[in-house]
Order: C-alpha cells, then structure tokens, then sequence
C-alpha cells in the first residue's frame, strides 16, 4: 500500500501538477464566465485536439453562412437565367411545350447540383481554413480585404538603430528585408511624461513598445502589492508576447522618466509578424516532433520553440562550437551533417567523439547549466542548424525549460 501510494504521488507531481497548475494560472488571469468550458478548450489547445466547444459554434455559425451563401446562389442563378431569357426569343413554338418542360426540369436539377457543389466547396474551404491558428473565415458575406500598413517618417538613423533592436527579437530576425522595412516604416514616435501608466496587467494586448531614450518600471501585483520586477530602457522592446499570444499584458508599465518610443500597433503586427510566426510554427513543426529531447512537449510547447528558433548555414569544416567557449546557444541540426571532437588533454590532438545527423542536437547542456563547451562541433559538409540562444530560452520557455533540465539530468545520469 506504501508503494503504491508513493507512485500515486509521483505521478501526481511529474504528471498532473505541471498540467494543471498551468489551467489554473490562466483561469485566474482570465477569469472566464464558465470556467468549466475555457478548460476544456485550453486542454484541447494544449494537446493540439480540436476544440468542441469552439468547433461546435463555429459549425452552427457556418450552416448560418452557408445558408446565405445558397440564397445569394440562387438569385444569381435565376438572375443569369432572366438574362438569357429575354436576350433570346420572346414566344415558345407550341411544339416546343414538351421541350421547356423537360428543360425546366434540367434547370431545376442544374439549380440542386449548384446548390450542392456550393455546400460541399464551401465546407473544405472552411474546414482548412480552421486548421490554421485564429485563422478567420472569409467568403462572399466577409470579404478579405488586402492590409495596407500606415507609414510615419523617420530619418535614416532612427530606421537603422529600430532594425539594430529588432534583429535582436526573436520574433522580428526572421522576418525578410521588405517586412522588415513594413513593420519598420508601421512605428509611431510616442512621447510619455515621468509616472505615465503604459500597460495595465491584465488587459488586452494592443501594441508593442520600443525604447529609443527613457526608462520604465514592469510591475506585477504579488501578494496584492505592485513589485517591479524588470527595468526597461534604450534598446528594449515589450508588449510583443500579449499580442503573439493573444495573453493578456502579463505585468504593469510605468515610466520613471521622461521617454520616447515607437509604438507598432496589432493590425499590422497580426499582418505581418503573427503571420511569419504562425507559418514558421506550422514549418517547424513535425520537424521537432522528431527531435528526442523534445519529445515530451504537446504542440503548444513546440510552438514556442519554433518562435525562438533561429536558422544559421554552416559551409564544410566550420565550427558550429569551439571546446571551452561560453555556451549560450542550443541547436538542432535541420539539413546535413556534423561531427564532434574533443581533447582530453591540453597537448593531445582533438578526436571524433559523436557524429550528429538531421533531428540531432546539441549545446542543451550548456544551455541549461551555463558551463562552457564539452566539445568541438564542426560542419561535414553544408550544415543548416536551428539555434536557440539562452536569452529566448529564458524569456519564452517556462514548463519547456523544466523539460529539457529534466532531459538534460537523464542524459548526465546515463553518461556517468
């Protein structure tokens, strides 16, 4: 009975506890009229499954839509036959009774075919179209209209020191020169006084903020006290995850001092950047799927490892890590291959200890424990990684960190 009881509470510490202990942060943060749905629905998120409650109004909203759709269909149908009608002959040979009613016939069951075709046309697309992250439904009654981001003028230098700040985000050093330059020409200069309130945590996320001059206070309401928990100044940028995630703003923002900012709005951060992200995740991943250390993350979880990662090419013989070097990045090989090396003493010439193929990884230790590289790391041939630096580990990860620490334990208790 002992026993069993302790694997009754093993498993309710390194199975149930992390699950749910994650629901009920969300629950109080959001604060759902019907709890009980708003759980099942982020289970289902979490466990990448449909979501039956979501499903189920949508369903009932589409045979709405689809309704109007046929009606629409018909009357542009009887509208094309009207036409043809009086485009043509005006009376109907007495021989030719038998014919137009057969023809009426074949109209009707012309109108029932298109009827059908419409129905079954219309349900793949929308079925495809909820396969996609918050993707919206769009038809003859929602047409999408094409985004056109605003631009605000701005010197050169200003352009080049918010390209210098947002390379450095995980969410903007992915993007191509042209979006680059869109979300760039898409920030506004905002001004604020000393003591003015920018973000209120818990509300909807709206924009994201950089800092060209100036510093902010992030608070957070802990044991019903506001603490500041971070600084921000020149350099940094915030707000980004509330409107990657559609969370809500996790802390309050209050500056200290007089700032200017640059302000990027939801409409083209959704156009532009969510769209570059959601692409990437759906990119990402079945490849890390198959990535053992990760095995054990649901697809929310890999979601936000495809966030953060970044891709590198490395050309034959180039080394991916030096043995000894600072270790603050983890990667993933993607294409090619490479082989480790290692000395194991300081007049002894480094020897292949590990080869690492597609799906392959390493530097997770270093990442997690911050000790400097085991080995050498080198190219064989061209070799495409995806990196994952420690500041966007730290910053993004939360129940992936305690995955890969726990990994990263296994893997040390095997190699001793």
């Amino acid at each position: 009975m002992v026993g069993t009881t302790a694997a009754y509470q093993d498993y309710i510490n390194s199975k149930l506890n992390p699950v749910l202990e994650g629901l009920v942060v969300e629950v109080l943060l959001e604060h759902p009229d019907d709890p009980v749905t708003f759980m099942i629905s982020r289970l289902c998120q979490r466990a990448g499954l449909p979501d039956p409650v979501a499903g189920a109004l949508g369903q009932r909203s589409e045979a709405e839509d689809l309704k109007v759709e046929i009606a629409l269909l018909k009357e542009q149908l009887k509208q094309l036959q009207l036409g043809q009608t009086s485009g043509g002959a005006t009376t109907v040979a007495p021989h030719a009774e038998s014919e137009e009613s057969e023809e009426e016939h074949e109209d009707d069951t012309m109108e029932d075919d298109v009827d059908e075709e419409a129905v079954m046309s219309k349900f793949k697309s929308l079925n495809k179209m909820r396969c996609s992250v918050s993707a919206e439904v769009y038809g003859e009654w929602n047409k999408k209209k094409q985004f056109v981001a605003p631009v605000y003028e701005k010197t050169e230098e200003q352009k080049g020191r918010l390209e210098n700040i947002l390379r450095q985000s995980f969410l903007f050093r992915n993007l191509d020169e042209q979006d680059l330059a869109t979300v760039i020409n898409a920030m506004q200069e905002k001004k604020i006084e000393p003591d003015t309130t920018l973000i209120t945590e818990g509300d909807d996320g709206e924009c994201l903020y950089v800092v060209e001059s100036g510093e902010l206070e992030c608070k957070k309401l802990i044991e019903g006290e506001q603490k500041t928990v971070k600084v921000v100044g020149p350099g940094d940028a915030f707000g980004e995850l509330a409107l990657l995630y559609n969370a809500p703003r996790a802390a309050t923002v209050v500056s200290t001092a007089e700032c200017d900012l640059w302000e990027l709005g939801r409409d083209t951060f959704n156009a532009i950047v969510k769209d570059a992200a959601t692409k990437r995740r759906a990119m990402y991943d079945t490849f890390l799927k198959s990535v053992h250390i990760l095995d054990g993350m649901d697809a929310y979880e890999r979601g936000k490892v495809a966030d953060a990662l970044r891709t590198e090419m490395f050309t034959d013989g180039a080394y991916i890590v030096r043995q000894g070097d600072p270790g603050d990045i983890f990667y993933i090989v993607e294409q090619g291959e490479a082989i480790a090396t290692k000395s194991f003493g300081e007049d002894q010439a480094p020897i292949e200890v590990m080869k690492y193929k597609v799906g392959d990884y390493f530097g997770e230790l270093a990442l997690i424990t911050g000790e400097p590289r085991a080995a050498n790391v080198i190219a064989s041939g061209t070799c495409k990684v995806a990196c994952l630096d420690r500041k966007s580990f730290k910053r993004l990860m939360g129940s992936v960190q305690d995955i890969l620490s726990k990994k990263a334990s296994e893997y040390q208790k095997e190699s001793s």
